[in-house]
């Protein structure tokens, strides 16, 4: 989850002349980060071995 603070950080980062879609989109790529990485702490992850059995089956 996203904090308030993680928000004014990554806006703080960006240039003084910045749209709201840039903010936006800012916003919603520090979203998909924090998911990842909440993924990944909780073991939500594929390995190697499962991709590759699931593309085979895609591919075929």
């Amino acid at each position: 989850m996203l904090t308030k603070e993680k928000i004014k950080k990554t806006i703080d980062l960006l240039p003084d002349k910045v749209t709201i879609d840039d903010v936006i989109d800012r916003i919603i790529l520090l979203d998909i980060i924090e998911q990842g990485r909440n993924n990944i702490e909780e073991g939500n992850v594929y390995t190697t071995e499962e991709i590759e059995t699931r593309l085979n089956k895609w591919l075929k």
